[in-house]
């Protein structure tokens, strides 16, 4: 794992203005991702989940508290903190390989090396035999691993992943999961990702964070004490997803 892509945040709130009236986003949120880790955030629509994300990214700003990288403030986006979002968001006027070339154009190196890197990654992530398919001509799935590949070509320390697999079927989801796990020991990249499954923050995660909501807040962070890769139909991993799904209804009640 890298040493790179420590996340810390501090005490941070933020609310918005909806009809003039105030409507409190997060509070008081406060964690650590520590270089490496796969961290996931679940919750009940409403609490702030993809807001915390958007913090982290620079896409938008807290209105107290702090956010930093690597002991450095987060103030804007940068390519060391990358982001998958729900949509692909490919361009789908170019192919895989333009798209995920994309991911490189401040990228040291020759024209050559960029395209042994892009080729890497489509590699990587599976897609091999498809580097001239444009976005229209992808499954669903494709194209969530082409956003990835494109994601990580500009080596990100950190992944931001605002429930990407949330519009696959079933299968195909967990076909997705086992293929983020997979690129996430390979490029040791630290991961903080945006999920309202729970089974998939348990099969993926180090470690999960629960929120609360009204406002959006920590309500627990639970440990993920069995061994990657993991048996979804293993009687403790089962009893680990009930325990978290319990509390989150409990949230909702």
């Amino acid at each position: 794992m890298t040493d790179r892509g420590r996340l810390d945040i501090h005490d941070v709130d933020k609310s918005f203005y909806v009809d003039g009236a105030e409507v409190r986003a997060l509070a008081g949120i406060s964690l650590s991702v520590n270089a490496g880790e796969f961290v996931t955030i679940v919750g009940p629509s409403g609490c702030g989940k993809s807001t915390l994300l958007r913090l982290v990214a620079a896409l938008d700003r807290a209105d107290s508290g702090a956010v930093s990288f690597d002991g450095e403030p987060v103030t804007q986006p940068s390519l060391r903190r990358g982001v998958v979002f729900q949509d692909h968001r490919l361009f789908p006027w170019l192919n895989v390989e333009a798209n995920v070339a994309t991911g490189l154009l401040k990228a040291n190196g020759t024209d050559a090396e960029k395209r042994a890197t892009a080729s890497r990654l489509i590699a990587l992530v599976g897609l091999n035999g498809f580097e001239k398919a444009f976005p229209h001509q992808l499954s669903g799935g494709m194209a969530q691993r082409a956003a990835i590949a494109r994601s990580l070509a500009a080596k990100p320390d950190i992944l931001l992943l605002d429930e990407p697999l949330g519009a696959l079927d079933s299968l195909t989801r967990g076909h997705m999961q086992t293929e983020l796990l997979r690129v996430w020991q390979h490029e040791g990249t630290t991961m903080l990702m945006v999920t309202h499954d729970v089974s998939e923050a348990v099969y993926l995660s180090d470690r999960i964070v629960v929120m609360d909501r009204d406002p959006g807040r920590i309500r627990e962070i639970v440990e993920v004490p069995f061994a990657k890769p993991r048996t979804r139909l293993d009687p403790a991993v089962a009893a680990l997803t009930e325990r978290i799904v319990d509390r989150l209804e409990n949230t909702l009640a």
